[in-house]
């Protein structure tokens, strides 16, 4: 027997002058969820009726029109649910129910009889069409795969007509295997099942193209759909639809190319549940259209509660990094990328105006608040963090806004705590680790017994103050003048001798909260004389009185630096 390579590339199709790369997606396809059968067919434990009906009242919510709800001819449970849809009239008026059948006799007809007294519904037929499987899988040729198809809908039409629902339930037929079909053997088999089923409109005659098995890279897909598009002689009645598989993690990159290629329907599910790898994930490609501008007319905008109820009725986690569902979707590490994020959101407006859209931020593609995510969960704290993410979490979560030349003290203090952690930090420890290492610090250095008042000065307004200085196990009473209480402060400690020579180069103040039990913080930056020791030492003070939170501040800028320099 001769040897043959394990794998082979997929040859290309050859359609000159393809159209598909310079084309746009500019409206929003036909969204189909078949998470009620092809999602749930494979999970672990499949939902039980109750259930399904928490999650199909989901899908009602979220937007979808077309919802494949079972296998009516598979199990009782599958039928009872149809039933159950129809006779406590639960499908909203501009919902269609779709149901899947195999092209025989009695699963259609067990098929038809689940749909009696149903409003509008799609019944959906497949049959392989590739070589691989009908050959090998079924034991026919190409006639004999035809002829199967042709038959079931000959047998589907008049079971439809015979129950009296041949105006009130569309055709829909799939090609299983299309991407591994001969492309002109696929045009061929569809045109045959077209004429079978006669004149229709395009929205009660689909025709699913599937990647059922997924062997070609994304773009050879989209060049199948542009060429069976161009070959095939109804497009005018038809819907084109896609129903792309993930085995090699291309699906929703499929799906959109193929959209271009002139398919104007998608099949898949809410997080890619499906067999294997599963199917296309419609969360993300609707979503991927939204924040590229396009109206896709499916509300994600509260997705922690889809996830909820997703995760409960399949049994499966969404992975913390699946794209917008995932807790770490719009989460930042990196201290370049918090830095960058926290930058763009305070310049949000003149970004605005400068690309003339309103929402474009550093490393975030799509406002979280679109999803239902809040922006304090955009940076957490690691050991890998900067000093920009740290003061972001600080600002947005707490109303602490350290001044910028702080910053890079206030990171590196936090992240050694993340190092020691070995792990992640809340926004509680980073923001227990802040106050640890910068506010009211204790140390050799302690004022009590403060006093202040106004002195007349040619200047205008001076303040004068008196306190008592601790200082290890002595206490010196000190005066002051400036022209603030910090001023006077800071002048009677340099005049003192007590505490080396300093310099106070910043100084800010800010409120925090708004009500009556409102706080002031102070920020004070000193610098000490001495080239060695010529770092800016920060410390914070709070207080109800804000000059005596200013006095805090640089009582624990002094103490920082006693404990740094040993002075």
């Amino acid at each position: 027997m001769k040897e043959y390579p394990k794998y082979r590339y997929p040859a290309p199709i050859s359609i000159p002058d393809r159209q598909w790369p310079d084309r746009i997606i500019t409206r929003a396809p036909v969204w189909a969820s078949v998470d009620l059968r092809d999602g749930n067919q494979a999970l672990p434990i499949p939902m039980n009726p109750d259930k399904k009906l928490e999650y199909f009242n989901m899908l009602v919510k979220i937007g979808f029109k077309e919802i494949e709800v079972s296998f009516p001819s598979a199990s009782q449970d599958d039928f009872d649910f149809v039933r159950r849809l129809i006779e406590e009239n639960l499908i909203p008026a501009d919902v269609r129910i779709s149901v899947l059948t195999q092209a025989r006799q009695h699963l259609i007809e067990r098929t038809v009889e689940s749909l009696r007294g149903v409003k509008q519904a799609i019944l959906h037929c497949y049959v392989a069409s590739s070589d691989l499987h009908g050959r090998f899988v079924f034991g026919r040729n190409r006639d004999q795969v035809k002829e199967m198809a042709v038959d079931g809908t000959r047998m589907i039409k008049d079971a439809l007509e015979a129950a009296g629902l041949l105006d009130r339930v569309g055709y829909e037929f799939s090609p299983e295997e299309f991407t591994d079909t001969d492309l002109d053997f696929a045009v061929e088999l569809c045109t045959a099942v077209k004429e079978t089923w006669g004149e229709a409109v395009p929205a009660n005659f689909i025709l699913n193209l599937p990647a059922t098995v997924e062997r070609r890279p994304p773009n050879q897909y989209a060049d199948m759909i542009e060429y069976f598009c161009r070959k095939y002689p109804y497009l005018a009645e038809t819907t084109v639809s896609l129903h792309a598989h993930n085995d090699q993690g291309c699906a929703v990159a499929a799906s959109e190319m193929a959209l271009l290629a002139g398919a104007t329907r998608v099949e898949g599910t809410i997080f890619g549940h499906g067999e294997r790898t599963g199917n296309l994930d419609i969360s993300v490609l609707a979503l991927n259209l939204h924040s590229r501008g396009v109206e896709t007319n499916l509300d994600f905008s509260n997705l922690p509660e889809i996830v909820r109820i997703v995760e409960e009725a399949s049994g499966i986690e969404v992975h913390p990094r699946h794209p917008y569902a995932g807790q770490l979707a719009f989460t930042a590490f990196s201290g370049s990328h918090q830095d960058a994020i926290r930058k763009g959101m305070e310049h949000r407006e003149e970004i605005e105006e400068f690309f003339e859209q309103g929402w474009k931020i550093p490393y975030l593609h799509l406002d979280p608040a679109d999803v239902g995510r809040s922006y304090e969960k955009l940076i957490r704290i690691n050991s890998q963090s900067g000093k920009g993410g740290v003061a972001y979490v600080l600002e947005k979560e707490f109303g602490i806004f350290p001044p910028k030349a702080m910053h890079p003290a206030i990171g590196t203090v936090i992240q050694a705590l993340a190092e020691a952690s070995g792990g992640e930090l809340d926004s509680k420890q980073l923001y227990d680790g802040f106050f640890a290492n910068f506010v009211n610090i204790s140390g050799p250095y302690r004022l009590t017994d403060f006093s202040r008042e106004i002195l007349a000065h040619e200047n205008g307004d001076w303040i004068g103050v008196k306190f008592r200085l601790g200082y290890h196990d002595q206490e010196y009473w000190l005066t002051g003048e400036g022209n603030g209480p910090i001023a006077a402060v800071a002048s009677a400690l340099k005049t003192s001798h007590i505490v080396p020579p300093f310099e106070l180069e910043d100084f800010s103040e800010r409120t925090m909260g708004q009500d009556a039990n409102a706080k002031a913080m102070a920020f004070v930056g000193i610098r000490y004389g001495d080239e060695k020791r010529n770092g800016l030492i920060y410390g914070c003070g709070i207080h109800s009185n804000i000059d005596r939170a200013a006095i805090a501040a640089l009582i624990s800028a002094l103490n920082r630096a006693y404990y740094k320099f040993n002075v």
